[in-house]
């Protein structure tokens, strides 16, 4: 709820970022909240479900849904989970990589509904190897929709980020904060420690390791500043639990390690963190996926 009371010309409203798998979508809503809440990885398809962020500012308050991307071939929940958000929104940013927009991009591009409001974003200037081609790029893509603007950038460079967030306020309604100024997110700590671990199984085992594989946090417990948290990291085969074990375990240590130290980060505490590995069953992989939705558990919540 707002307990503020806003200037004058105080705009609020909700921005979805979609695009194909890989252009920088989960990066992008990073830097525009401006604190990590969406993991990322070169792996694609690595975000599974709508990730809310939260930006205020003095002036405005931006709502941003980061969601999976568009699946081209197949997986109609998730289109579906993209449609449903699109539907509700005051601005689409359709993400495209410099340089790049193919039958894929063009796919994405006819599931947007008509009447939404679409920004271009035409990222990751910074990898765009030929500049002197970027032009006859912009051109082209300009000509594929009436787009009230078309904005070429790097999620990376915080001075794009802060032209972005200037040009989209103009967008956004007129009335009052949705969010405390200081909330980054709608989700709770418990799957923002998941997602966490997640991405770092994914920096480690590269592109052997498929990403079906999940994360179940079996206990999340506070007391004063510290946070506890012991999960289960779910895989399919007993080789995909060599791969993340690894040697001695050194892997799963290293993932521990830095999983560790990102939690640490995002919630300003310290963090213990007691990670185990297991072959999925039907019963703990449906536990897995519907505590990755942050459904409440009953008494049974806080035992291993």
């Amino acid at each position: 709820m707002n307990f503020t009371l806003e200037p004058t010309g105080f705009r609020c409203g909700t921005v979805a970022i979609v695009g194909c798998p890989n252009v920088g979508k989960s990066t992008l809503i990073n830097a525009l909240v401006g604190q990590k809440i969406s993991i990322t990885s070169r792996k694609a398809h690595t975000t599974r479900h709508r990730i809310i962020g939260i930006r205020t500012l003095d002036n405005a308050q931006f709502i941003f849904s980061d969601t999976p991307g568009f699946q081209t071939q197949g997986s109609p929940i998730l289109n579906h989970t993209l449609m449903s958000t699109l539907a509700s929104v005051d601005i689409v940013l359709f993400v495209i990589e410099a340089g790049r927009y193919g039958l894929n991009e063009c796919r994405v591009q006819q599931l947007i509904p008509k009447t939404a409001k679409v920004i271009l974003i035409v990222n990751k200037l910074d990898k765009l190897s030929d500049r002197s081609a970027l032009l006859e790029f912009l051109k082209r893509t300009s000509t594929l929709c009436m787009f009230p603007d078309i904005i070429p950038m790097s999620a990376r460079r915080m001075a794009d980020i802060t032209r972005l967030l200037a040009i989209l306020k103009s967008f956004l309604p007129l009335g009052k904060s949705i969010y405390h100024k200081n909330e980054l997110t709608n989700h709770s700590e418990r799957f923002l420690a998941a997602e966490i671990l997640r991405e770092k199984i994914f920096r480690w085992t590269g592109d052997e390791l498929p990403y079906t594989s999940t994360v179940l946090i079996d206990k999340f417990e506070q007391k004063n500043r510290l946070r506890r948290v012991f999960a289960t990291i779910l895989v399919d085969r007993n080789n995909h639990k060599a791969m993340i074990i690894g040697q001695k375990g050194k892997k799963l240590k290293q993932i521990n390690t830095e999983a560790r130290i990102s939690m640490t980060k995002l919630f300003n505490a310290p963090v213990y963190l007691e990670t185990f590995v297991k072959i999925k069953s039907v019963g703990i992989d449906i536990k897995a996926r519907l505590n990755a939705h942050e459904y409440k558990w009953g008494a049974d919540d806080s035992s291993r």
